[in-house]
């Protein structure tokens, strides 16, 4: 009677190893869920990395769009993008930075004077082709050259505060009033000589 031997090595020894070699997997991720979990932690990581900096930087500064604010001396200015400053309008493109990043003399905002300026920052002479800074409107001063800035139709601007005088001045300076510092000053203001005559002392 023939004997049967069982193929491959006695007592298993090969066997096993081969048994091992089957078991063994590459080195990474064994299965595609712990990849995903792997990587989810990874972003949820990253994330809180990036919250954590925003507590303690604060957030990243945004440009925000040109507005319009009004200076301590009632004017129309231009609002800093620290939404806290007000410069105003006529201290925009004048080669001074009077916004703490300088936004005021910003290339794109000064490249072609005045057609880059927001309209808010412009007011109308009664030439057309002319214009003054909106806060040099209704200042008292000929801003415009023939006081189309302080007088109707172009401005509607109110009558003469308590700090002005009304007369006809012949100061190219001034149209309407003229400041009561200068009345008594030991010279001709107003056309009919009530600045030395007339005007109070303030």
């Amino acid at each position: 009677m023939n004997k049967v031997f069982p193929k491959g090595p006695v007592n298993g020894g090969t066997a096993a190893g081969a048994k091992g070699a089957v078991g063994r997997r590459p080195l990474g991720c064994s299965r595609a869920g712990l990849c995903l979990s792997a990587s989810l932690l990874l972003l949820l990581a990253v994330l809180a990395a990036l919250l954590a900096m925003v507590a303690v930087l604060g957030p990243p500064p945004r440009t925000p769009a040109t507005q319009a604010c009004v200076t301590p001396a009632n004017r129309t200015g231009f609002l800093c993008h620290d939404r806290i400053h007000c410069v105003p309008a006529s201290s925009v493109c004048d080669s001074n930075r009077n916004c703490a990043h300088g936004e005021d003399e910003d290339e794109d905002l000064c490249r072609n004077v005045p057609h880059s300026l927001p309209s808010f920052l412009l007011a109308p002479c009664g030439d057309p082709a002319a214009w003054v800074y909106s806060d040099q409107r209704c200042d008292g001063v000929n801003n415009c050259g023939d006081c189309s800035d302080e007088q109707s139709p172009v401005s509607e601007c109110p009558a003469c505060g308590p700090g002005w005088w009304r007369c006809s001045p012949t100061v190219f300076k001034y149209c309407d009033c003229i400041p009561r510092s200068l009345c008594r000053d030991g010279r001709q203001h107003c056309a009919d000589w009530s600045d030395e005559y007339s005007c109070p002392r303030p």
